[in-house]
C-alpha cells in the first residue's frame, strides 16, 4: 500500500503532493514499483496535528480519487474517519476504507456499511493532538490493542459490517512509546490470533529515528527491517512512503518463510 498524502502538514511528505499532476506522477511511480493499493489521506493525523472539516478534507481527497481510478485504474483506499468522505469516495471508485478511528466517529459506521467497501479499523489511544502526551496502559500493550480491536470488529457485526470485510491495523505511534510499538510488533502474534488480515504501517515513524537516531529522510533502513519483521509476524498489507525497496525486502523474507520463490 503506497501512501498518497494530500495534505499541507503530514509528518514525512506534507505538501509535496497537492497538485493533482503531482499526485498523479507519484502515484504512478509506486504502482510502477509494485503497489496493489494507493492510499489517500486528506487529513493529517501526525501527533500533534490540527483537525480540519469533513468539507476541507473533501476537496482535497475527491479529485485526486477520481483521476486515480479514472486514469491509473488503481485500486484506491481512503485514509479518513468522515462519513462524508467515506461516501463520496466510494461514488468515485474508491475500494478500500482505511480509518485511523476505526469507525468511532459519529456517523462513520453507517457511513461505511452504506458504501459496501472494505475496511481497516485501526486501534489508538486519544486523539493527534494528545495520542503522544504520555501514553500508557495499565495491561500488556499487545493485549489492550487486540482487546479493543475485538470489540470494534463486534460493534461492527452487530451494526451489520460483516467479518469479512475487515482488516484490522496495531496503529504503531497512535497513543504508544516506543517501547509499547517495539513490544508490539515483537507480540503481534496476539493480534493474529483474531483472524482477520492485518495492516501495518511504520514506515518512516518516530520509533525509527529514536532507536536509531535518524532524523525523518534517514529512516529506510530501519523501515526495511521493520517491514520484514511484520510480515514474519503476520502481516499482510505494508502501508509504506518508499515502495520499491520495500517491495524487495517484503519479497526476499517471503522467499525464506516459503522456501521458494518465482519471478513474474
Amino acid at each position: 500500500m503506497g501512501i498518497l498524502n494530500v495534505t499541507p502538514d503530514s509528518f514525512s511528505d506534507g505538501g509535496q503532493h497537492l497538485v493533482l499532476d503531482d499526485a498523479l506522477r507519484h502515484a504512478e511511480r509506486m504502482l510502477a514499483e509494485g503497489a496493489a493499493i494507493i492510499d489517500v489521506g486528506g487529513e493529517s493525523t501526525r501527533p500533534g496535528a490540527a483537525t480540519i472539516s469533513p468539507q476541507q478534507e473533501l476537496d482535497r481527497v475527491a479529485p485526486v480519487v477520481e483521476a486515480l481510478v479514472r486514469e491509473l485504474d488503481a485500486l484506491v483506499s481512503v485514509d479518513t474517519s468522515a462519513p462524508e468522505v467515506m461516501r463520496e469516495s466510494a461514488s468515485l471508485g474508491a475500494g478500500m476504507i482505511n480509518d485511523v478511528r476505526a469507525l468511532e466517529r459519529d456517523g462513520a459506521l453507517e457511513g461505511a456499511i452504506g458504501t459496501g467497501l472494505p475496511v481497516c479499523l485501526m486501534h489508538r489511544q486519544g486523539e493527534p493532538h494528545d495520542m503522544q502526551q504520555a501514553p500508557r496502559y495499565d495491561r500488556p500493550v499487545e493485549e489492550a490493542v487486540a482487546d479493543y480491536l475485538e470489540a470494534r470488529i463486534a460493534a461492527c457485526e452487530a451494526a451489520g459490517l460483516r467479518r469479512e470485510r475487515l482488516l484490522l491495523d496495531p496503529g504503531f505511534g497512535f497513543g504508544k512509546t516506543v517501547e509499547h510499538n517495539l513490544r508490539l510488533l515483537n507480540r503481534m502474534e496476539r493480534l493474529e490470533r483474531l483472524g482477520l488480515p492485518l495492516l501495518v504501517g511504520t514506515s518512516r515513524k518516530s520509533m525509527i529515528g529514536k532507536v536509531l537516531a535518524r532524523p525523518v529522510e534517514e529512516r529506510l533502513p530501519g523501515g526495511l527491517a521493520l517491514s520484514a519483521l511484520a510480515v514474519e509476524r503476520g502481516a499482510r498489507i505494508l502501508r509504506v512512503h518508499d515502495v520499491g525497496p520495500t517491495v524487495d525486502a517484503v519479497n526476499m523474507t517471503w522467499a525464506v518463510l516459503k522456501e521458494g520463490f518465482e519471478h513474474d
